[in-house]
């Protein structure tokens, strides 16, 4: 749920941001990208300890904040997707016709621009995934009695001397589960990239 929940919201707010930025450019494309690289001045992992210092550390906060400070690689992404595609026939055809920016932007550039997101996406799973488990693991994720991945390894590290598997399972099952997703986004940019069709 932490994955899927955050991962969305980055989408979200990156989408939004990306498009506007790459389609007008000039001072809006400005403005957005030095929000952007503000952004990417912090460290994120260390940006969310100190927002979740004021916050209470419940899993609709941790959510919320891995969502809301994953944001900027994604607006990145469909920025350089939407200068380079916003040039294309179809682009100018369409402007031509008359068609509204809006449906110019989510109807037909949008579509093109989503298979790195796709990609993005099915890794920042795996990161949101191992970021809730770090912070648990440290006291300041998702309180007990609920399950965490990171709660468990906690407990484990105080038992590891008389009950080993403790820290054995969850940490395995995390190794899975973020090897699972990363080798799922390899396989969709592998799917996805026509450059390797070819070969």
């Amino acid at each position: 749920m932490v994955g899927f929940v955050s991962v969305g919201i980055t989408i979200f707010i990156g989408i939004i941001l990306g498009s506007i930025s790459g389609y007008y450019g000039g001072w809006v494309d400005t403005i957005i990208m030095r929000v952007t690289d503000l952004m990417l001045c912090f460290p994120t992992f260390f940006l969310i300890l100190a927002v979740i210092a004021f916050l209470d550390p419940n899993i609709f906060n941790i959510m919320a904040i891995i969502g809301l400070t994953g944001w900027p690689g994604v607006t990145r992404l469909v920025r350089a997707e939407f200068l380079s595609l916003k040039q294309r026939e179809f682009v100018l055809a369409a402007k031509a016709l008359g068609v509204p920016e809006f449906r110019i932007i989510f109807r037909h550039i949008l579509p093109n621009a989503l298979a790195p997101v796709l990609v993005s996406a099915t890794l920042g799973v795996a990161s949101a995934i191992l970021t809730e488990s770090s912070l648990s693991f440290l006291g300041i994720g998702v309180p007990l009695p609920a399950p965490s991945w990171g709660n468990i390894l906690r407990i484990g590290q105080r038992t590891i001397d008389f009950a080993w598997w403790l820290s054995l399972f969850p940490g395995f099952a995390i190794l899975i589960t973020v090897l699972g997703y990363n080798l799922l986004g390899e396989g969709i940019r592998d799917a996805l990239d026509p450059r390797l069709k070819n070969l």
